[in-house]
């Protein structure tokens, strides 16, 4: 056995973005618990909200209050993020796409991603995402697809393998957790939820040991400061 990597100083945080509220039960948490679980046995700092329990305004600025809405808890959400190396998208699948709350989680992502960090660099450089998908029919690669281009364009790290999932087959049948699907001893999606998550903290580990990327080549405020490294123009110079 390989020497066992220490992970105990990453944080994680687990977003699941169904469409139903606390209490009733979530097929999709059922899944993002085998990688939490997965995480806290390693160490990991783990949490984990439900989107749609939150009073979240639609809107690309920090504070949707500062712009017409009553109401706006994604400040305090955006806190959990910051403080997060880790950002895990949970999905259910519905007409063969992301749901809307994951639209709505994505939006307000995209809202913050102009910001800059110490370096210069966007706000997310340094942070690894992945996702998690459920659904009763096909899709999980075609969601995977949407949501980690969105996580990679706005600055996140998306490690090799960083989605999972598990559908069942067409039409109405049994989800996720109902026991007569046999989700949970599938071994495809036991062995690609566990991969996923140890990529994502191998990944996380590995960039929070540098300092995240470094800043030659890709930060914005140098470029703003006329910097433009072996970018050759004479338009430039």
């Amino acid at each position: 056995m390989k020497e066992k990597p220490d992970f105990s100083n990453l944080k994680a945080l687990y977003i699941n973005c169904t469409l139903k509220k606390t209490p009733h039960m979530s097929h999709t948490k059922a899944l993002m618990d085998v990688s939490m679980d997965i995480m806290r046995a390693e160490g990991v700092t783990v949490e984990y909200l439900r989107f749609v329990n939150h009073d979240v305004a639609y809107g690309v600025y920090h504070d949707m209050t500062e712009h017409g809405e009553e109401t706006d808890e994604w400040p305090e959400i955006f806190k959990k993020i910051e403080e997060a190396d880790i950002l895990v998208i949970g999905t259910p699948i519905w007409l063969g796409e992301k749901s809307s709350v994951a639209t709505k989680l994505i939006e307000r992502l995209y809202g913050e991603s102009g910001n800059r960090n110490e370096k210069g660099q966007y706000y997310f450089y340094g942070k690894v995402g992945g996702c998690i998908i459920t659904g009763n029919e096909d899709g999980i690669k075609h969601v995977a697809m949407s949501t980690l281009y969105s996580l990679q364009h706005i600055g996140y790290s998306i490690p090799p393998q960083a989605d999972c999932g598990w559908i069942g087959e067409a039409g109405p049948g049994a989800s996720y957790n109902d026991e007569e699907s046999g989700a949970k001893n599938n071994d495809f999606t036991n062995r690609n939820t566990t991969f996923m998550t140890y990529n994502l903290l191998h990944l996380a580990s590995m960039l929070k040991a540098q300092g995240g990327y470094p800043a030659y080549g890709n930060s914005r405020g140098d470029w703003d400061d006329g910097t433009r490294w072996n970018f050759e123009n004479p338009e430039y110079r």
